[in-house]
């Protein structure tokens, strides 16, 4: 049994943020779960994959975040809770049809979770999703720890099916990325039965109907103010004529801080965990009894700009600030140390930063770039490209994943990234607006995820580029879940269907289309040459099983390789492909046998066939 499925109220667990997000919807009766893996969010999604396959709920990877909230959507409005989860420049992608379901609304409880991503750990930008609440006319709900996150969640669905709104619980990477002792509540029973009674001047988004949707979106934006105003979720501490007004994880490090400072007398602290709408009248009312407000709140102003306005608006002069220099800045993530000398700062307490450890006695850590699974075939597929294309001018757009990485150094695979999908479009725009070589990149996932039209678009415009599809058999970035193009039978999950990337490319109408096996070199340079070489539209697939991926199915049969003694030191190996199982001894290359994956790839790199395969042990 799933450990999530522990039904013992009470019972107190250590549980990862994500995992205490994904109790919270089972505790909620959550039915049905859709989403496309993204981290920070995609231990939500693992952990529901899961125990869908031992309960009644309805789970599935979609094909990317628009339809993992069209599903979504629709289960929601037969009357079945639902949950969709993605991070959140995912919701950039479900965007579309998040603006209209917001007129269309939910008839059971519509769970929406954006995992924001401070500091970019695993993403491409850093935007603040609070705004799509804004935007869209939704609420807005942001936890501050662990244990609230999972009772936040149930509170979701409810306030969902109160408003007939779906919800967009808002976290962050340290939120869902923390963990926390959870206080187990009580399981309830999924109702994954829905039934769909047609409205059609409710469903159908034409404009006569729209107009009527508006208003009653409205209006359910101003009920939910209303509940803003009330929710246990919005709270004040204190009652000093300092006031701090903060969200998410900030209020930890705040109350930490005030703490600290020994500023708890001076001090009122109001945490909003309901963020949008704000709960003005709470607002206003915390605000007359403040000599001057500091705004505590990661990533843009959204807090700050309308706490301001309340007070324009209630005619009050006191100072209230966020962001600005010598305050918070608008990047990355905040620490408790910077929220300390902020607050500080701003309320003029005397502060002596705690000492600095000294650490000179303390060796530096080796800087590790992020790199390349040793044995990944995507370095493979990379070195045929560079060798294919010598001599020509090229450019190579890439994608999102874990080939990504083929830009660094010894590669230098990958000149223009935007967001997922979006090499098969750029790679058009390239080759019209210039005479040079256009190789661009995408992984399997991806290709399924966005970049399908992207190339479209490339055959129907008679664009001259070379597309390689890295289809390494599974999401490998997120931690390995399904595409449409795996194999679910390896996994010994029935009732999936697979689908064939040559053969869609193919129905494209692709002109030349080949599939490679990229740790054969000899042959994966010259298909790719072939594919470069020709005057259209050109689809090369990169057909290999990721490595770690093989590893967990036990497939992988490789032996490791090992630097014999005709090597004269020439280092093409590390110039040329960079693995991590190589490393320097005595001013030697040598190949560490425990990590090495046997792919052979740099034996057939070595001018003097000075690598070969580690004999076994008599």
């Amino acid at each position: 049994m799933h450990k999530l499925l522990t039904d013992q109220p009470g019972h107190r667990m250590l549980m990862l943020g994500n995992e205490a997000i994904a109790r919270g919807a089972l505790e909620a009766g959550v039915a049905f779960a859709s989403t496309y893996p993204g981290t920070p969010s995609s231990e939500i999604s693992l952990n529901l994959f899961q125990i869908a396959h031992q309960t009644d709920l309805y789970f599935e990877y979609s094909t990317n975040e628009k339809v993992a909230l069209e599903v979504a959507g629709a289960a929601a409005n037969t009357g079945v809770r639902a949950m969709c989860m993605m991070k959140h420049v995912g919701v950039n992608v479900a965007a579309d049809a998040l603006m209209t379901l917001a007129y269309v609304g939910a008839r059971a409880g519509l769970v929406i979770v954006s995992a924001d991503d401070p500091y970019m750990f695993s993403s491409q930008n850093e935007q603040d999703n609070r705004y799509f609440g804004k935007l869209a006319g939704l609420p807005v709900l942001e936890p501050s720890s662990v244990p609230e996150a999972k009772e936040m969640v149930p509170y979701a669905f409810e306030l969902s099916e109160e408003l007939n709104e779906p919800v967009i619980l808002r976290t962050t990477t340290r939120i869902n990325h923390s963990t926390a002792v959870v206080a187990l509540g009580n399981l309830t029973t999924p109702q994954p039965a829905g039934h769909f009674e047609k409205a059609p001047l409710s469903f159908v988004t034409v404009p006569a109907v729209s107009r009527k949707l508006h208003v009653r979106l409205l209006e359910n934006l101003a009920r939910a103010e209303a509940l803003a105003n009330t929710s246990p979720y919005n709270f004040e501490e204190g009652d000093g004529t300092w006031g701090i007004i903060c969200n998410g994880v900030s209020y930890t490090y705040v109350a930490d801080a005030v703490r600290d400072l020994g500023i708890e007398k001076q001090t009122r602290i109001l945490r909003i965990g309901f963020s949008h709408p704000l709960p003005q009248a709470r607002v206003k009312d915390f605000l007359v009894e403040c000599e001057k407000v500091l705004i505590v709140e990661e990533g843009e102003p959204f807090m700050e700009e309308a706490v301001k306005a309340v007070a324009q608006q209630a005619g009050l002069t006191l100072a209230i600030r966020g962001k600005g220099v010598n305050l918070f800045s608008r990047l990355y993530e905040f620490d408790p140390a910077m929220v300390r000398r902020v607050v500080a700062d701003y309320f003029g307490v005397a502060h002596t930063p705690p000492a600095v450890v000294d650490l000179d006695d303390v060796p530096e850590i080796p800087a590790r770039p992020p790199t390349l699974c040793a044995g990944c075939s995507h370095r493979a597929t990379f070195y045929a490209v560079k060798k294919a294309t010598e001599g020509l001018d090229t450019i190579h757009p890439s994608d999102i994943g874990c080939y990504t990485l083929g830009f660094l150094p010894p590669l230098g695979m990958g000149d223009f990234v935007i967001c997922m999908g979006a090499s098969t479009g750029s790679a058009g725009g390239f080759a019209q607006a210039t005479e040079q070589k256009v190789v661009s990149f995408i992984g399997d996932s991806t290709f399924f995820h966005s970049g399908i039209p992207g190339l479209i678009n490339a055959v129907f415009n008679k664009h001259n580029i070379t597309l390689i599809i890295l289809d390494n058999r599974t999401t490998a970035m997120t931690g390995h879940q399904p595409n449409p193009g795996v194999d679910m039978n390896e996994l010994n999950l029935d009732g999936y269907g697979q689908i064939s990337i040559e053969a869609l490319v193919k129905s494209l109408g692709v002109g030349h289309v080949s599939t490679i096996r990229p740790y054969n070199l000899k042959k994966s340079i010259a298909a790719i040459r072939e594919a470069v070489l020709f005057d259209g539209v050109s689809v090369v697939i990169a057909k290999e099983k990721c490595t770690l991926y093989a590893k967990a199915l036990k497939q992988l049969h490789g032996k490791a390789f090992q630097i014999t003694n005709r090597c004269q030191n020439h280092r093409d190996c590390i110039r040329d492909l960079g693995c991590p199982a190589f490393y320097l001894e005595d001013d030697q290359v040598r190949i560490d046998p425990d990590i090495c994956a046997g792919c052979a790839v740099c034996a057939q790199v070595c001018p003097e066939h000075a690598i070969a395969p580690v004999k076994a042990s008599p």
